[in-house]
């Protein structure tokens, strides 16, 4: 029987990253995204590159606690196990707090916070039960440093990478490691159209050998944090 994994945000950058290359490391997936049809598009890309596994796709708003929790249940009720959670999903609304639209920290610790919160919940008692697994949290650079124009997307981010070092804790004793990744600027959909160079960021790929470089320790090692910049630092 295949591992399985968990992907939230998963048809684009740096979520789609990590399903590829856990696909090729034999994974069973199950994934979400908001779009049917980049879904349906991922689901047949991956399976004929990777035909010994099967991925499982189902349209969510990550922004809506009804949707979350649905997702949830779907997901208990179409995987035999969960070795591997990646809470991917968030988005991103520049802007100054003091400046910025009515409702951006909102929309934003719905997405980026709760998402991660109420996903992580419905799916961790079976392992719990297992006593094994992974948990990937997808923080940012501005989990750690406040920038200009980040806003309540720095908010957002600062309290994600808190819930997941209180999981961390929570979990360390029953074998389940919680790892929180916390990327610079990636090449992704909304850098499209941004005069800079490729080089000048870092590649989704990027996140995801560093996401199989953790999975691949030890049981008695985790990488805690991974903090990932590109070269010329960050933008």
């Amino acid at each position: 029987m295949n591992k399985t994994a968990v992907i939230t945000g998963a048809t684009k950058g740096i979520g789609r990253a990590i399903a590829e290359y856990l696909a090729k490391a034999g994974y069973d997936l199950a994934v979400n995204a908001r779009n049917v049809d980049d879904l349906e598009e991922m689901k047949q890309t991956i399976m004929e590159a990777h035909p010994d596994i099967t991925v499982h796709v189902k349209a969510t708003d990550m922004s809506i606690k009804s949707q979350v929790l649905d997702f949830g249940q779907w997901v208990l009720s179409t995987l035999p196990q969960i070795d591997v959670l990646v809470n991917n999903a968030g988005i991103f609304i520049p802007g100054e707090l003091c400046h910025e639209e009515d409702g951006a920290l909102e929309s934003m610790i719905n997405t980026n916070l709760y998402s991660a919160y109420y996903l992580t919940r419905s799916l961790i008692k079976p392992m719990k039960e297992k006593k094994v697994g992974h948990i990937f949290n997808m923080c940012s650079i501005a989990s750690k440093i406040a920038y200009p124009n980040g806003g309540s997307y720095s908010i957002s981010k600062f309290a994600l990478l808190g819930f997941s070092k209180v999981l961390r804790e929570e979990l360390k004793e029953d074998g389940i490691k919680v790892v929180s990744i916390l990327p610079g600027a990636t090449w992704s959909n909304s850098w499209k159209g941004v005069d800079l160079p490729t080089a000048r960021l870092m590649q989704a790929t990027d996140i995801a050998e560093a996401v199989m470089g953790a999975i691949r320790m030890s049981p008695s090692a985790v990488v805690e944090e991974i903090i990932i910049r590109p070269q010329l630092g960050d933008l």
